[in-house]
């Protein structure tokens, strides 16, 4: 229990804690703080007015949890470097012969573009052309387009001609992009059409990695694409907060930090 004598000391404590996690519970700041659930409200209607917090169901947010459909040309001016960085160690992952499926995002672009097979062959299978355009010059890899409808924000292809393709294969690995990552809530992107083709693409691989920089944690996108514990690795950068890394260790989730 924490004791405040002035609302701004009550006020900075609440922004410290959102620094330090991507979600904070108004109920549990009522009882660190040793305040009424009506005191805290107050308080927290107060910092949403200024702009400071979002708050959604109980729960307060540094910004907006909730993610929209960004064109892809805007999203790769986004967070370069650590993309870069992730995208590295993931090209890493790759073994000779493997059969992986790449998901569409800037990030795993990033990875298409690290990718470089000196010792046998890499069968790649992608929903996003521009993946399989950066692939596709490349030596010892075979490429295969999925069919479907192309999203313009995404340029990658969604629908039933995609989904009914990968009913009938199977991967070694899958590179996911995504849109958010809540540890409660789980994986999401922002259409529904591609959450539901990453879904099947997740039931479709032994191993699921996902590469996300660490601004996608918190977020919310319209479409679910699973929980959290239904994939095996994330590869993230140095800007995750110790709150994501406590709750994906303890569901038992490989977390890679480059």
């Amino acid at each position: 229990m924490i004791e405040f004598e002035t609302m701004a000391q009550r006020h900075n404590y609440i922004l410290d804690q959102l620094e330090k996690n991507e979600v904070v519970k108004i109920s549990d700041l009522a009882k660190k703080l040793d305040v009424s659930i009506v005191t805290i409200r107050k308080d927290i209607k107060t910092l949403e007015n200024m702009d400071l917090i979002y708050k959604a169901h109980g729960l307060i947010y540094k910004n907006n949890p909730y993610t929209q459909d960004i064109n892809v040309n805007e999203k790769s001016l986004l967070n370069v470097e650590q993309k870069r960085d992730i995208a590295k160690f993931a090209a890493s992952l790759i073994e000779p012969n493997d059969a992986i499926l790449i998901a569409s995002g800037t990030t795993v672009l990033q990875f298409a573009q690290a990718i470089n097979v000196t010792n046998g062959k890499l069968t790649v299978v992608t929903s996003a052309m521009n993946v399989a355009l950066a692939l596709s010059g490349k030596a010892n890899i075979e490429v295969i387009q999925l069919g479907g409808v192309v999203r313009p924000n995404s340029t990658s292809v969604v629908g039933p001609y995609a989904e009914d393709t990968l009913k009938k294969l199977s991967f070694s690995k899958l590179f996911l992009g995504i849109d958010g990552i809540d540890t409660d809530y789980g994986l999401t992107t922002s259409n529904l059409l591609e959450a539901n083709l990453n879904h099947l693409m997740i039931k479709a691989s032994q191993k699921t990695i996902v590469l996300t920089d660490y601004s996608k944690f918190g977020k919310k996108g319209f479409g679910k694409i699973c929980n959290l514990n239904e994939i095996d690795h994330i590869i993230t950068d140095s800007r995750i907060t110790e709150k994501a890394k406590e709750d994906i260790d303890n569901l038992g989730v490989k977390l890679t930090i480059v």
